[in-house]
Formats: structure tokens, C-alpha cells, sequence
């Protein structure tokens, strides 16, 4: 399993959310690009580059560019704004800028026949799905869009059976409920997942907060793991990120 340091943008800064609430925001700084290269020298070989503003109002936001810091790259591994999402020429635009993938987030669940429209155009290993959940009372994940804003009745399951004839490979699911909580992440859900799909390439997001939850995380199968608020935090010891470092 590989840790994915997560950067989050909104006006310009380095920010984070708990559980995705737009009033309950912490700003970790207004140097971006600091962060990006701390995470490159502790070995991340991927960051996760999330527009916050874009995938909010769903128009092209400032981290519509590839991010490099110094002269040894460290590649945003996707963009994940609702405007990239939303936008198939501005997808595009990133592949171009050799951002190694583009997160296709609240589309994917609201015009999915657009979204398999793209995944033939494009290189599917270059898309990623990204599906942001709430259990209901039966414990069935109910995707959310619009930046968490918006509940809807599709599970995860079902709306993800639609993508596998048309190659999706990875897939970025997120535990609302637990994202920026540092409670844990749901290692139920995530076993369940890669139970039910054991081809996709499953990153989990939502809970970290510990290096036992990341090894906790790995024994599911999933094939990676986003974290933000316990990185930028220092919560987990150096020495216990290795594992999950490719460039460590």
C-alpha cells in the first residue's frame, strides 16, 4: 500500500476540512508549494492536489497546473476539482501538463454516460473515480456530490458495476464522515470493497490518523491511502511512514 499526502486548496492556501464542512476549515499555511516539497523529501512519490473552490463552485481553480518543487518532481498523482471533473477539456489540459491523473469526482455519479465516454478517449490508468460516501442506517455507502453538499440515494456498489466494462481501474473512496475526524479510517468499508472488487485499484481516504491505522488500512488490500490532517499535523512518526513510501 502506498501513502498519498494530500493537499487541499481554497483561496490560495493549504486547507483542510472536517468532514467536508466549508465553515469548519483549519489553514495549515499560504505556501502551498512548501508543503509539496516537504512531501517530496520525505518521499512521496504521489500528492493528491484537491480545489477545493472548484469543486465547490465548479469552475477552474488554481490547482489546474502541474506542481513541481525543486529538481527532483514530485507529480500531482490527480486533481481533484469538480471543474476538472465537470470539464472534459480541462481534464484534458492536465494529462497535458503530465499530471499523472485526473480524479473525475460529482459527474461521475450525475452523467455517467459522459464520464464512460471520457474513460474511452483517455488512458483509463490516467482516470480516477472518485466517490465520496455516507453509510445510511443499513451500513450501504450512499454517494454524495457537489463537494459533499449533496446526498443521493445510488450506493457505491451498484453505480461503480456501471463503470467496469469501461475499464475503471482506480477508484478514490471517501468516508465523509470520518474525513479530517482523525477517528480512524472504516476499515469495513474498505474490506468490503475490495471484496466486491477485487481488480480495482482502491484508494481509501477519511480517518488516518495513526501508523496502525495505516497498517490497519493495508491489510484490507487497498492499493493506496490518502491522508491530509495527520501529515500536515506530524502525527504519525517519520519512521512509521516509511512502509508506505515508494522514495523513502
Amino acid at each position: 500500500m502506498q501513502l498519498i499526502p494530500a493537499i487541499d486548496l481554497r483561496g490560495g492556501k493549504c486547507v483542510r476540512l472536517l468532514q467536508g464542512r466549508f465553515d469548519a476549515e483549519t489553514v495549515y499555511g499560504d505556501r502551498p508549494t512548501d508543503i509539496l516539497a516537504r512531501y517530496r523529501d520525505f518521499g512521496a512519490r504521489y500528492v493528491h492536489v484537491v480545489d477545493l473552490d472548484g469543486a465547490r463552485e465548479g469552475i477552474a481553480g488554481q490547482s489546474h497546473r502541474d506542481r513541481r518543487a525543486g529538481p527532483r518532481p514530485a507529480r500531482t498523482s490527480r486533481s481533484r476539482s469538480a471543474a476538472a471533473s465537470r470539464n472534459r477539456d480541462v481534464a484534458s489540459a492536465l494529462l497535458d501538463l503530465h499530471v499523472q491523473r485526473v480524479v473525475v469526482g460529482s459527474v461521475a455519479v450525475i452523467r455517467p454516460s459522459e464520464v464512460q465516454a471520457w474513460m474511452r478517449d483517455f488512458d483509463p490508468d490516467r482516470v480516477v473515480l472518485a466517490f465520496d460516501v455516507r453509510l445510511d442506517a443499513g451500513g450501504t455507502p450512499r454517494l454524495t456530490t457537489h463537494g459533499w453538499e449533496s446526498q443521493t440515494d445510488s450506493s457505491l456498489w451498484d453505480v461503480l458495476e456501471t463503470y467496469l466494462p469501461h475499464g475503471a481501474r482506480h477508484v478514490l473512496c471517501t468516508d465523509v464522515a470520518r474525513d479530517g475526524a482523525l477517528s480512524g479510517p472504516n476499515l469495513a468499508l474498505y474490506a468490503e470493497a475490495v471484496r466486491r472488487f477485487p481488480a480495482v485499484q482502491w484508494q481509501a481516504s477519511g480517518g488516518v490518523a495513526t501508523g496502525s491505522d495505516l497498517r490497519a488500512l493495508a491489510d484490507t488490500g487497498v492499493a493506496s491511502v490518502i491522508s491530509g490532517r495527520a501529515l500536515l499535523e506530524d502525527r504519525i512518526p517519520a519512521e512509521e511512514l516509511v512502509p508506505f513510501l515508494p522514495s523513502a
